[in-house]
């Protein structure tokens, strides 16, 4: 198998998929796993934008540093380039299957899906308060180590890594 990478998904790219983003590179770097990672939008109202001010207060509290992310949409490429592309909720993994390419190549999947949480969506903190961006790396840091446990697997053993 190639360098895997990894494609975090949701709706503008500035809470929820920076924070996936965030949780999976520290949990790749943690278990020393060589792996390309970013995240992106479905939608394009934050290209070039930083992460949600509160997406990088919480990140910061867990000594992580998003504040040079910038938001980018989901472009076709994305299917053939990522072996991995990670949707945080159900709506943006439909949009996602939409507008995959017929050459895609990615893996399609749910964010929680990696938590033992299948079919369940992370909740989005955008319109809430201070707790919401919490409760997001909360979620994200377990899906994170799920999947980063199953790219580990994949790799050592060629295979789906379930």
């Amino acid at each position: 198998m190639s360098r895997p990478a990894v494609l975090f998904v949701c709706l503008g790219n500035i809470c929820r998929s920076p924070l996936a983003e965030a949780a999976f590179r520290a949990e790749a770097e943690r278990i020393g796993l060589n792996v390309e990672v970013d995240s992106a939008g479905t939608g394009g109202w934050h290209v070039g934008h930083a992460p949600d001010r509160r997406a990088q207060a919480v990140a910061r509290r867990y000594g992580v540093d998003i504040s040079g992310y910038k938001g980018r949409q989901v472009q076709a490429e994305d299917f053939r380039r990522f072996t991995h592309i990670v949707a945080q909720d159900a709506d943006n993994l439909s949009d996602l299957m939409r507008i995959r390419p017929d050459d895609a190549t990615a893996e399609l999947s749910l964010m929680l899906d990696h938590a033992g949480r299948t079919g369940q969506s992370v909740a989005d903190p955008y319109y809430g308060d201070d707790e919401g961006f919490e409760v997001t790396w909360s979620d994200v840091t377990t899906a994170a180590r799920g999947l980063a446990r199953r790219v580990e697997r994949m790799l050592r053993t060629g295979g789906p890594g379930d």
